[in-house]
């Protein structure tokens, strides 16, 4: 499985049709991480954002569309320089309206050396209070709980922190823990959904599912080469029966067929080095002429 990482919206927003593809193979996570940072546009103007409010929303209301059941995390700053209740407000309608399941809240820090450390300050006690309170509005919703009862396909990659479970992943990257059986490291396992909480939900091995190896084929066999059609392999042990003669002879062919690419390489380089000298040989004429 491939999941993208993180992207703005601005260098998106030319190429969501086909980001809606990409998030629609079987093979990648209906996931992306898409950081906001503020709801409020004079904010982001501040901030020195390419991109207004107006752009995030397009964005995940198409892929919401495009891709059902896509998470979407985001990234808020909370007191940045100039930040007014009323421009934190609005953060906090964004946040009641999309109910983002994975949300990252920092609170601002003016990093020495920059232009937002060079501006007018929010108070300390502000920023502090407004964490708090966006982040009791992201406790306020549970995410997962309408997937109780829910039959999933989840691939095993770790060991919880506390080691008592099986870390695993959907289709849409949510966090499923499983049972720790040493059998389940790597495959995929189908479950049924028993339990959620804030961050994860809990899975129970459906007891008559197959447990399998994600790969997107069988791995090949010793000394078998890869890009090979069947037809052409089959072709290839049905001509046993030829001579010992002709066996030499097409391996003898096959020797001198492959230092080619190698002798046209030769060839390039031997030719460059030739020009060069050419070259420098007329510019030593010219001068000495001239």
């Amino acid at each position: 499985m491939l999941r993208l990482g993180m992207t703005n919206p601005p260098y998106i927003l030319e190429h969501l049709e086909e980001m809606a593809k990409i998030l629609n193979h079987p093979r990648v996570y209906a996931f992306l991480h898409i950081p906001v940072q503020s709801a409020s546009d004079s904010v982001l103007m501040e901030m020195k954002r390419e991109y207004c409010v107006a752009d995030f929303k397009r964005v995940v209301d198409f892929l919401k569309e495009k891709v059902p059941g896509i998470t979407i995390a985001t990234d808020i700053i909370c007191g940045f320089p100039g930040e007014t209740d009323q421009d934190f407000q609005e953060t906090v309608k964004l946040v009641e309206e999309y109910k983002f399941p994975s949300l990252f809240i920092n609170q601002f820090y003016p990093r020495p050396g920059t232009p937002a450390a060079k501006m007018e300050q929010v108070p300390a006690q502000v920023k502090k209070q407004r964490t708090k309170d966006l982040s009791r509005v992201f406790h306020s919703y549970s995410p997962y709980n309408h997937k109780i009862g829910e039959r999933q396909q989840v691939l095993v990659t770790e060991e919880s922190f506390d080691s008592k479970f099986y870390v695993a992943h959907n289709r849409f990257y949510e966090q499923v823990l499983v049972p720790k059986n040493p059998a389940f490291m790597g495959k995929m396992v189908e479950v049924d959904i028993c339990e959620s909480g804030k961050h994860f939900m809990k899975g129970q091995p459906v007891s008559d599912a197959k447990v399998y190896t994600p790969s997107i084929s069988k791995p090949l066999a010793k000394g078998e080469v890869s890009g090979l059609t069947k037809d052409f392999r089959n072709g290839l042990g049905s001509s046993g029966s030829h001579t010992s003669a002709a066996s030499q002879c097409d391996s003898a062919s096959s020797r001198m067929v492959l230092p080619m690419p190698r002798l046209h390489q030769d060839c390039a380089l031997r030719m460059s080095v030739g020009l060069a000298l050419l070259a420098l040989l007329f510019a030593f004429f010219v001068k000495v002429y001239n």
